[in-house]
This record gives structure tokens, sequence and C-alpha cells, in this order.
């Protein structure tokens, strides 16, 4: 598996230099995210996300819908078996180390959007029997749904809930199946890939792109111009159970101080 995975590294990097797109933007540089990735920026990134939890508005869901849209996520109508590659939890479920008599009030139950942390140290990789999941050399953690046998020890190890597996057969609920994404079949672990296949093409994620309040910042942090190397330094950011040494790469902002 070891060599397959860098192959495919190798040819996703010679895909991404044919693309040839013009460097347009200073990727990531302002407040206005850009719509396209150039080549430079993919080869050399360390990709990373900031929640901004003020802007985040109650019951708005696009986010949600766009990732789960383009990525085939099937909606079995029943919280036993939902598959989620991005949701809310309330506040105090996604910090509960965070909670005190002195926090406000308006955070105590506001929803949080929560995802694959795609971590630096990332436990689930490590207890995959057969390499179905693994973290590539930007940070993204992958997985390959043919090579998943179904153990779920990635969910086992997994910290923050941030994996689904299908008890049935996905496809028949899957209400517009999006032909550029694989479907998945009975038996198999999924969970958010910080839209890999986008990155490749040199877009960004479909949760960013369709985020209208600018609560989702992505970005390279090896680059100390991208907004997110901007947001982080200049802000006091959270990251979940940060205490377990899994390095999160989703940060959260309770308030941007950069632009107040």
């Amino acid at each position: 598996m070891e060599v397959d995975r860098r192959g495919f590294i190798k040819i996703a990097g010679l895909v991404v230099a044919g693309l040839a797109i013009p460097p347009v933007f200073n990727v990531f540089s302002s407040t206005e995210m850009p719509k396209t990735l150039d080549s430079e920026t993919l080869a050399e990134a360390k990709w990373a996300m900031v929640v901004k939890l003020e802007n985040c508005k109650d019951g708005c869901t696009d986010c949600i819908d766009a990732c789960h849209s383009i990525h085939n996520v099937p909606d079995f109508g029943n919280p036993k078996d939902e598959i989620k590659w991005i949701w809310t939890d309330p506040y105090e479920h996604v910090f509960p180390e965070q909670q005190s008599e002195f926090t406000e009030e308006s955070l105590k139950e506001k929803p949080v959007l929560v995802l694959c942390n795609h971590c630096d140290n990332a436990p689930c990789t490590r207890v995959c029997p057969v390499k179905a999941t693994w973290k590539r050399e930007d940070g993204i953690v992958m997985m390959d749904f043919h090579r998943c046998i179904g153990c779920r020890f990635c969910m086992s190890a997994c910290p923050y809930g941030s994996r689904s597996f299908n008890w049935r057969d996905p496809r028949e609920y899957i209400k517009e199946t999006n032909p550029d994404f694989p479907t998945r079949t009975k038996g198999v672990v999924e969970k958010c890939n910080f839209c890999a296949e986008r990155l490749r093409d040199g877009l960004i994620p479909a949760c960013v792109e369709a985020c209208k309040d600018n609560s989702l910042v992505f970005g390279n942090l090896e680059d100390p111009n991208s907004e997110v190397s901007k947001l982080i330094a200049a802000n006091y950011t959270l990251r979940r159970h940060s205490g377990l040494g899994t390095e999160p790469k989703v940060y959260y902002l309770r308030q941007d101080s950069t632009h107040a």
C-alpha cells in the first residue's frame, strides 16, 4: 500500500501541474475567499480550516448540504443509521473542557460545525489493519472506500466521532447521485476528506464555497500570508480535545479580532 500511495501522490501532482491554472489570486491572503488554487500552493500546502463561531447562523445548512450533495452522502432518515461528513453539535458537547460558570450564555447551546479534524497525529491511521485510511503529505487524512473491510477500528480510535459506518446499502438513499464522486457500499466507513478531489482540480472545499457568511476559512498553514495563518496568529483559537495530542487542523474562533 505504501508504494501505491506514493504513486497516487505523484500522479496527482502531475495532474495538478497539467492544469496550468494561472496564479490570478494571492491565495487566501484577503478576506474575500478565492474560488481557485494555483498549482504551486497545491504542491507545498499543509491544509487547515478555521471556523468563526460568531459568524455561523443558527439553522443555516448551506455548507452541510453542499458537502453531502457532491459526496453522495446518503440520507437514511433516522439518527441510528445517520451518515455525516459535516454536521453541528451544541457548543457544550464540542468543547466540554471549555465549560465554566462564566461561559457566555450565547455559546452554551450554540450549534458548532464539526467535521474530521485531519489530525497531524491521527490515531485512526495507526489502527487500521489494511491501511484503508492514511495521512497525505499535505495533512489530509484520506479513506480508501474499496480497501475498507468495515472493522471500525478507526471509528473506535477517533476521539471526535468524525466517522460514520454504512450499516445498509447507502446507494438507495442518495437523493441525486453525483457521478463525479464514488458511492459507497454496505459495510464501509466514510468521513470528510477536505474535498481532496476538488483541491486536485484547483477548487476550494464545497462547504467553504457554499458558506455565505465567511464562517469558514480554508487555506495553507505553510503560507504566513494565508488567511488561515493570519487568523490563527492574531486570535485565540480553540481546537477539540487538544490535550490528547492529536494536533487537529480545524481551528475555532469565538471572535475575529483581526477585523474588529
